[in-house]
């Protein structure tokens, strides 16, 4: 029998916290060591792998079309940087005591789609391309596949549609990457969906349908349309594999981005890192690649928006997709758009439960005092939803619980040669009005 919100706040005590729209810290008694945590995983680092050299595959295609990603030979990347004034900043204006090296991870400023959502988006939509291309002789062993951008490919590819349930960033980097193919692209926008995102999409001649529902609805209707085309592909952010290892192959580069910065991972140099949280694909891949390459020495915690905790509810109550934050009684709205889901990944919660550290949670108006901090620190902007990383550093030594993790693992006297880094899942292609209509936003 299904428990109602009484009976789940009595036997889950932090549910009644996460009821009352508090900030909590919650540490996953589930955790185990990586070795235990990979046993009977149906994803391993040889799936990681192929996706990456799938999307070497791609870069010769992916340069030709985007030639801003020439620089990187066609990879869609982002750079790892330091921020210590935002460092010496957050430790100052509150509190947090943050020992060792803050950096950034710009995702916010990927190519393409200016989002964290621009590594599994694009890498599942090139997945059903080559899957297309080489079942209907496009492709052959050896081609390049920069012939894929040539009219008779877009010609072919115009003949089938993608579409995607979407609040924002994932239906940009699915419908620019999808119409620069040539496909038919539908992206089925919730009501949290910013506008200029809808608008923007549709400058690339994507076709958006708007919902006055949340996230899962737009899903439901996305792939129910989708199902009733034999030549329709739906993106389900929900269930992916191929999202998930798309944002998994991130792991392997930022690897080889801590050694160019001659920043260790090991023992006695632990990594930290704190990735915003919404239906849990893209933190889930980017934490399980992260745990394939630095195994126990990475600590990864989600932060989600206080009205809108769907990984920590169904990660809390183990019922993962099985409960939505309206169940207990919360809203689901944000304006943390890209946050502003009401039911998690059931996938990615099975995945993470053996993996993730924990969880923090973080008011809407923090999420604007934060953009405003890292202005005014390093003169970067981010979008509000890409700030709520900024709560675990924060939270980090302030909080009794994360305190006890620190100890129980052995860390205490290690976290003046810890690292950390913030997640910025998007805010590039942000306007410049809307941009300034965020910087002065003040919420109670």
């Amino acid at each position: 029998m299904k428990m109602d919100d009484k009976e789940l706040a009595e036997k889950f005590p932090i549910i009644g916290d996460i009821q009352e729209g508090k900030e909590i810290v919650w540490i996953n008694p589930d955790k185990t060591d990586y070795m235990e945590s990979m046993a009977g995983s149906e994803l391993t680092m040889e799936d990681v792998e192929d996706a990456e050299k799938r999307l070497l595959r791609f870069a010769p295609f992916i340069m030709r079309c985007f030639p801003e990603t020439k620089d990187r030979n066609g990879l869609i990347e982002s750079v790892l940087s330091p921020i210590s004034k935002m460092q010496e900043h957050l430790n100052k204006k509150y509190g947090a005591d943050l020992l060792g090296k803050l950096l950034l991870k710009q995702d916010s400023h990927l190519a393409i789609a200016g989002s964290v959502k621009a590594r599994g988006g694009i890498y599942e939509v090139l997945k059903h391309t080559e899957d297309l291309a080489l079942e209907h002789g496009l492709l052959k062993e050896d081609d390049s596949y920069e012939k894929l951008a040539e009219p008779s490919s877009r010609k072919f590819f115009s003949g089938y549609t993608i579409q995607v349930g979407s609040t924002g960033n994932l239906g940009m980097s699915i419908g620019i990457m999808s119409a620069a193919i040539g496909y038919e692209v539908v992206v089925h926008m919730s009501a949290d969906a910013k506008q200029w995102k809808k608008e923007l999409l549709r400058n690339h001649g994507v076709t958006v349908i708007e919902y006055e529902s949340d996230y899962s609805e737009a899903v439901k209707n996305g792939r129910k349309v989708s199902d009733e085309n034999p030549k329709s592909y739906f993106v389900d952010d929900e269930n992916s594999r191929n999202l998930f290892l798309g944002y998994a192959v991130a792991a392997k580069r930022l690897a080889g981005q801590l050694e160019e910065l001659q920043i260790t991972v090991d023992e006695d140099h632990p990594l930290f890192v704190y990735i915003p949280c919404g239906v849990g694909g893209a933190p889930g891949g980017v934490s399980f690649g992260l745990k394939q390459i630095f195994k126990d020495n990475v600590h990864c915690f989600f932060v989600e928006p206080t009205q809108a905790p769907c990984m920590l509810v169904g990660m809390v109550t183990g019922l993962n997709s099985d409960i939505s934050v309206q169940d207990i009684g919360l809203s689901g709205q944000t304006h943390a758009d890209g946050l502003a889901v009401g039911r998690p990944s059931g996938f990615v919660g099975g995945v993470m439960k053996p993996m993730l550290s924990g969880e923090f949670t973080v008011k809407d108006a923090n999420l604007y005092h934060y953009m405003r901090d890292l202005l005014d620190a390093e003169n970067i902007f981010l979008e509000p939803s890409a700030c709520a990383a900024f709560q675990g550093p924060i939270q980090l030594n302030q909080d009794n619980d994360t305190r006890k993790y620190l100890m129980d693992h052995g860390l205490v006297g290690k976290m003046a040669q810890a690292a950390h880094i913030a997640w910025a899942t998007g805010g590039s292609l942000v306007p410049e009005e809307i941009r300034e209509e965020y910087k002065n936003t003040y919420l109670d």
